[in-house]
């Protein structure tokens, strides 16, 4: 009977797992990459991927067309975020260690530019409209640099380190988390300066932030407990709580099918459905390995990427999942 009841178990999971709204496309192994992998950043038009891989000191370069790793770029100091500007063909990486910012042309992947933001240079931001870019870093700051020159122009003071930020792209603010002041900082991008500070409500950590900025909803993922906190960017409220699983380092919102996607290390990608406005629940849990906590979403493929970093037996990867 107990037996019975095990199979009747897995049986069940099995058949969640192949109902959920991800599946697993493609698998892409990172040969040699040891340690925790961090922040990715994308460039569709050449179908590039470019993953820090923290604990290698490198910035793994994937070619998605051919489905495997083509570049690495060593001499990193635990690389934590990334982006890629298009227009001008360049990758910017900012780096944990001693805080540098580097700038590196996209072709031949040789350093252009360094800036030096003292310590913990973490998330990396582009607002295309304003040709700007935003990285967080130190105790409590956001760079602005010019991309063109790679030239910091500014920064934005905060109360303590800043982990994810999510620029308006029809407005004027970044929402920051900001964990160990345990608030969320809103900056005004025209005075670069703090104008709010919102609560979570007895949820910290909060590490991944994601904005539905159509409808005013900014999502908040929280470790301690685990959480994911809504709030009203119209008057910072919190509209929601819902439980996530452990160690969510990463959320994404998909504006088309009003889902959020919370990557999470304990092994489960959360798929959270937005009901309406103020509704939220589960809607399925997908099996990862430990540790994979890190990703990008890209609506434009309906795909959702995953950096599994290296333990025992498992090898470091990206998985790609298809969106239903």
């Amino acid at each position: 009977m107990i037996v019975a009841l095990l199979s009747c178990s897995v049986a069940l999971a099995a058949t969640a797992q192949d109902s959920a709204p991800l599946h697993l496309k493609q698998t892409i192994p990172l040969p040699g990459v040891e340690g925790r992998i961090d922040h990715l950043a994308l460039d569709a038009a050449n179908e590039r991927l470019f993953v820090c891989a923290l604990g290698n000191n490198t910035v793994e370069v994937v070619d998605l067309r051919k489905g495997e790793r083509i570049r690495s770029i060593t001499g990193l100091g635990s690389p934590q975020g990334v982006v890629y500007v298009a227009g001008l063909d360049r990758l910017f990486v900012a780096n944990d260690h001693g805080g540098i910012c580097q700038v590196f042309d996209g072709k031949s992947f040789q350093q252009l530019n360094e800036l030096n933001l003292s310590d913990d240079a973490d998330n990396v931001r582009y607002d295309d409209a304003a040709r700007k870019i935003y990285v967080g870093f130190g105790n409590g700051g956001i760079a602005i640099i010019t991309p063109a020159d790679g030239k910091q122009i500014h920064s934005i003071k905060l109360s303590a380190h800043p982990e994810a930020f999510e620029l308006e792209k029809h407005g004027r603010r970044i929402f920051v988390n900001v964990p160990d002041a345990r608030q969320v900082a809103v900056v005004d991008r025209d005075k670069d300066q703090v104008i709010a500070t919102w609560r979570t409500d007895l949820a910290f950590a909060n590490f991944p932030m994601a904005l539905d900025e159509t409808h005013h909803r900014l999502f908040v993922g929280c470790r301690l407990p685990s959480k994911l906190v809504v709030l009203n960017t119209d008057s910072g409220d919190i509209v929601s709580k819902i439980d996530l699983s452990g160690d969510a380092d990463e959320l994404f919102y998909d504006g088309k099918r009003h889902r959020i996607y919370a990557i999470c290390g304990a092994g489960k990608i959360d798929i959270i459905e937005q009901s309406d406005l103020n509704r939220y629940k589960i809607a399925a849990k997908v099996q990862t390995p430990e540790g994979a906590r890190t990703g990008i979403f890209d609506p434009s493929r309906d795909a959702l990427f995953v950096a599994v970093p290296h333990r025992g037996s498992q090898n470091a990867e990206i998985r790609i999942y298809h969106i239903e």
